[in-house]
């Protein structure tokens, strides 16, 4: 996960609702084929628009809390937050235009 840290249930507040940049959640499990697909895409999108929107990833097999409170019924989903509000989701392994274009605003 090099440039993409984990958060969890109990980091989830501290770490993405209040955080001052827009913050990507990618909500994952290892057993999920599609999800293993975007990660390095998400990698990628880390390096380069770090800057502007903090990423992390969430397991959803570890941490069922976070993804029942946001509606999550099944992955890969992406959800951008900001300034602790939901602003954006992505359902479904994308291509990285796509999700270049879904987080353009925010870029």
């Amino acid at each position: 996960m090099g440039n993409v840290p984990a958060v969890t249930d109990a980091t989830f507040d501290q770490e993405v609702l209040k955080s001052s940049k827009p913050v990507l959640v990618d909500y994952w499990a290892d057993w999920c084929t599609p999800c293993k697909q975007l990660s390095p895409i998400i990698e990628e999108l880390a390096a380069e628009h770090g800057d502007k929107i903090d990423f992390v990833k969430l397991d959803t097999n570890d941490n069922p809390t976070t993804p029942a409170r946001y509606g999550i019924m099944s992955i890969p989903v992406l959800q951008l937050f900001v300034d602790g509000e939901l602003a954006t989701e992505i359902k479904g392994a994308r291509s990285k235009g796509a999700i270049l274009k879904a987080l353009d605003t925010y870029l």
